[in-house]
């Protein structure tokens, strides 16, 4: 990494996206339909947005000595991301398949060597204006080190996580989760998991979990966005879309929220940035950005 300060740190998974649709699957038997390949990943995703905003932005993650692992490097670094990324020569670089039939979508993820990240792979001190790190290293006991790490190391204004998963943080559990995540002061949240966090609806869970955090972030789909600290409640709507694909929607939001503030934005003018961004995603089957860096 650049002995010179970054403006965002992402600690987080870096996958292939496999999409498979169809308006019916015919088990075992043949049909014809929609088959994508595409790079993705949280951590991946959530980098590239924040550099298609301006960022100057690296990302630690771990990959396998495979041609997916290769491709996903060269292709982080077209997008503007500087990728630090461990490999391991006896782990597969990680896939997620989505498959959707009619109107059902389901997934199978094989995190393969992004659940083998660990502390020893990060540098001692993460010197950036915001670090994010994904709350999937964390649920994963081979990769937990080095989420608590990330978080511990950061020194940075803005120390983010994001929670991820409501399954998985459930598994987890609540008041362990807060304890791994002591060394973060800005949470991102979608509805859901914010009211597992708290047993309470979105903006009640908003308000409860700026108690802990001095940041809070929820995502509300096409409903837009709320803002919580611990004095103020602000919310932002998100653009009309037509979707498409909702899968790194959330991750293009954290990317942009990030970027914008380090850019010198206000939180209100960062949210709904961020809003517009996850609309976009959401709005096309790819999940990075179309075009080049923006700034």
């Amino acid at each position: 990494m650049n002995a010179r300060k970054q403006d965002l740190i992402v600690v987080g998974d870096v996958m292939a996206d496999v999409s498979v649709a169809s308006e019916t699957l015919a088990r075992g038997g043949d049909v014809h339909g929609e088959v994508r390949i595409q790079p993705g990943g949280g951590g991946a995703n959530a980098a590239v947005w924040a550099a298609h905003a301006g960022a100057n932005v690296v990302l630690f993650g771990c990959v396998g000595d495979d041609l997916i692992g290769r491709t996903l490097f060269l292709a982080l670094q077209e997008r503007g991301v500087n990728p630090s990324l461990a490999i391991r020569a006896d782990a597969r670089t990680g896939v997620m398949l989505v498959v959707r039939e009619g109107g059902e979508r389901s997934m199978v993820a094989d995190r393969g060597a992004n659940a083998r990240l660990s502390a020893e792979d990060l540098p001692h001190r993460l010197g950036a204006r915001a670090v994010l790190v994904s709350g999937y290293l964390l649920y994963d006991p081979r990769s937990e080190s080095a989420a608590v790490a990330a978080l511990a190391r950061a020194e940075a204004e803005f120390v983010a996580i994001d929670v991820s998963s409501w399954p998985l943080l459930e598994a987890y559990g609540i008041e362990r989760f807060h304890a791994s995540a002591r060394g973060a002061n800005f949470l991102l949240a979608n509805g859901r998991e914010a009211e597992v966090l708290t047993g309470r609806p979105p903006v009640e869970a908003a308000r409860a979990l700026a108690l802990r955090y001095q940041w809070v972030f929820v995502k509300l789909g096409a409903e837009g966005a709320v803002l919580a600290t611990n004095d103020r409640v602000f919310t932002a709507s998100a653009p009309h879309i037509d979707e498409v694909d909702t899968t790194g929607a959330g991750d293009a939001f954290d990317g942009v929220l990030l970027a914008e503030l380090v850019e010198g934005a206000d939180a209100e003018s960062a949210l709904r940035a961020a809003c517009e961004a996850g609309a976009k995603a959401a709005s096309r089957p790819e999940t990075w950005p179309q075009d080049a860096r923006r700034r």
